[in-house]
């Protein structure tokens, strides 16, 4: 990493007040005064301004995991089960991004970002989770994917209308946005279809893939990014930032496109 983006990321200063602040011989790597502010700065190395240690700031990382059942989704867990975290090996502070039941599998993301982990969780953003449930008493009949496409009554409110697919007799995928507790066993046992196997294969545009169960993998910064404008909260939010500066917002067409 560069001298300047290290200092601006430790909350030194601008990129661009580094890039002063070094060249004005107030910075040292390793003991050595440094002017150079693409001066590369490797793990390890000591760095100061003014004389006091500067401690680089924790980096914003965010990992896909593929959860096998029976692994729990916390920090740690009182009970000593597994835990998602622990498939990850990072010494970085991780946290889950939201939920899934300790007997439902697949795709999991974890970060130490707060801000991204609201942004794909709050309600108001909408973000799409995909999941594939095999279900008990196939065939699953039109009537019932009807009730999901248009929203069940749970104990705890009706839900939003469901994209739903029916794969095979008795295999569903399921597409919700709530992220409500075990909302997908219950909407299908609400229709008269007890979940038997439950994996979720896609959160907003990132989906499971070939990542065999078990292992994790750091999201390159374009998933991350592509994380960043999920849902169609984030969307109406960029709607409106753009028609208050007067311009369609990006991806739109103005009245005389085509």
């Amino acid at each position: 990493m560069r001298l300047a983006k290290f200092l601006a990321g430790a909350g030194v200063a601008s990129r661009r007040a580094a890039e002063e602040i070094v060249r004005s011989g107030r910075v040292a790597v390793a003991g050595e005064t440094v002017l150079d502010p693409a001066r590369d700065v490797q793990d390890g190395d000591r760095v100061t301004f003014d004389g006091q240690p500067v401690q680089e700031a924790e980096r914003r990382v965010v990992y896909a995991v593929n959860k096998p059942a029976g692994v729990v989704c916390t920090v740690s867990d009182p009970q000593g089960r597994p835990t998602v975290v622990g498939l990850v090996g990072s010494p970085l502070r991780l946290y889950p991004v939201g939920r899934l039941d300790a007997d439902t599998t697949g795709l999991i993301l974890l970060t130490n970002d707060g801000e991204l982990a609201y942004r794909l969780t709050h309600p108001s953003f909408e973000v799409d989770r995909t999941y594939r449930a095999v279900v008990a008493r196939p065939p699953v009949r039109e009537a019932a994917l009807r009730a999901l496409r248009s929203g069940v009554e749970l104990d705890d409110g009706r839900t939003a209308p469901a994209r739903v697919a029916r794969l095979t007799p008795d295999t569903l995928e399921l597409t919700i946005h709530e992220g409500r507790k075990r909302q997908v066993r219950r909407m299908c046992e609400h229709v008269g279809h007890p979940v038997l196997r439950l994996e979720r294969i896609r959160f907003g545009p990132l989906t499971l893939g070939s990542l065999p169960l078990g292992s994790a993998r750091r999201l390159s910064e374009r998933e991350v990014s592509l994380l960043r404008n999920a849902g169609t909260g984030a969307r109406r939010s960029a709607a409106s930032s753009s028609r208050a500066r007067g311009r369609p917002p990006s991806g739109s067409r103005s009245a005389g496109g085509r």
